[in-house]
């Protein structure tokens, strides 16, 4: 396949769910010639990573399937974030596998663990910190190593949020996660730019995939609101009309990917239809 990525390979966090973001981008890199690896926590390792929200094995095997039939080479591996050494093996499997590694998706992330500020708990917290922000470092430097080695640059994109940018309520440690993302690529762009690895956050605004249709009626009970009356509200407020689409993120990272965008850095781009203009 040729495209704009093609002879790439690119390692996707958090991309084992159907109809999620990781899957999204998957396939808009495979769509333009890139080499993916699939990654997801695959079976639930204890409270904070349940099997209805997390990517499941069998998934990771049936989105690689579909890549495959794209022309382009596809394989998948388990990892939890929190990990380090999951983490530098899943770069490692990269490398062994498609010898090389020259994208880093950082899209792993919790948005379930949502609950007013007073009830919060310490694992829970910890949680969503250890995925969002910690998770996201391991990531950022295992990729990093392996770059600086490969000797020609690279790429790497976190999935922060409109929750970089703003503060939402019951949802404390998600904001404070992806806030820190914004600190992460600012400082990890000074130090890699001199080896050609661009560092950047793109940051969507709502995106109804599975996590965010659980989120719709989470926060549309809160407020004593029919689904559907909190979807057009959340719509009026956003100037071009519509909730954020997944296709609309996978673009962003894609750019982000790409020879274009091989001056910008250190950047937390706002995919939002304009609702975002921090």
């Amino acid at each position: 396949m040729s495209g704009r990525l093609s002879g790439k390979t690119a390692v996707i966090t958090g991309s084992g769910r159907k109809a999620g973001l990781g899957e999204a981008i998957a396939l808009q890199l495979a769509s333009e010639g890139a080499n993916i690896v699939l990654s997801d926590v695959g079976s639930s390792r204890d409270a904070a990573t349940p099997d209805a929200m997390i990517g499941q094995a069998r998934e990771m095997d049936e989105i690689a399937a579909t890549i495959t039939a794209m022309g382009v080479r596809c394989s998948a591996q388990a990892c939890d974030v929190r990990r380090r050494d999951e983490v530098q093996a899943l770069a490692d499997h990269a490398m062994d596998t498609h010898g090389s590694l020259d994208i880093w998706v950082n899209n792993a992330g919790i948005g379930y663990i949502v609950k007013p500020l007073l009830d919060v708990s310490e694992e829970e917290w910890n949680a969503v910190i250890g995925v969002n922000l910690t998770g996201a470092f391991w990531g950022v430097q295992a990729a990093a190593q392996r770059m600086v080695r490969q000797g020609r640059g690279g790429r790497i994109v976190n999935i922060a949020s409109q929750a970089a940018k703003s503060g939402f309520p019951n949802m404390q440690a998600y904001t404070a996660s992806k806030h820190g993302l914004v600190g992460l690529v600012r400082s990890a762009a000074t130090e890699l730019g001199e080896h050609g690895i661009t560092v950047n956050n793109v940051c969507p605004n709502h995106v109804t995939t599975g996590l965010g249709a659980w989120q719709n009626e989470y926060f549309a009970k809160r407020q004593g609101k029919s689904i559907d009356q909190y979807m057009q509200d959340m719509a009026a407020r956003i100037p071009m009309g519509r909730p954020g689409l997944p296709r609309d993120t996978a673009a962003a990272v894609a750019f982000l990917c790409s020879d274009e965008a091989g001056y910008i850095t250190a950047e937390s781009l706002n995919v939002s239809g304009g609702e975002e203009p921090h």
